[in-house]
């Protein structure tokens, strides 16, 4: 079945639309969709080349389907890399950039890494807030 065919069946409605306002943007949950917009380029149910970014237990996994695959194959499928906790953000975004480079969906490109470095900040700790100063009257006191 063609993308454009599926596109068509599942724009109306499926299981993974989000619509809070009724004259609001549509966003959409399926795995795949890198921006979670309810449109046809970056939906990862209508497309046959996608690109999922999630977190994992062991940093961000990044799959994309084979080329080479058949439509009957699930698990062989897919190709994943996982990109560890501890890899710094400018290598974390090379490899996020790699899929592009090849030529495998090249639009997906800058919603990789925005999904990706928004990944990078929400794993990261943050710093410990630093001490109060003590200012006015009890600054006074102390000193």
């Amino acid at each position: 079945m063609s993308s454009d065919l599926e596109w068509l069946l599942l724009r109306a409605n499926n299981s993974f639309l989000v619509k809070r306002v009724s004259e609001g943007p549509i966003f959409s949950k399926e795995p795949g969709n890198l921006v979670n917009v309810h449109s046809q380029k970056f939906s990862g149910l209508a497309n046959a080349k996608i690109i999922d970014v999630r977190p994992s237990p062991n940093g961000i996994a990044i799959t994309h389907r084979k080329k080479s695959a058949s439509t009957h194959s699930v698990r062989t499928a897919y190709a994943s890399t996982i990109i560890g906790s501890r890899t710094g953000p400018r290598r974390a975004l090379g490899i996020a950039a790699q899929s592009a480079k090849r030529g495998y969906r090249p639009d997906l490109r800058a919603a990789t890494l925005a999904r990706v470095s928004a990944l990078i900040a929400a794993q990261k700790e943050p710093k410990a807030a630093p001490p109060k100063k003590v200012r006015g009257k009890k600054a006074k006191l102390i000193a």
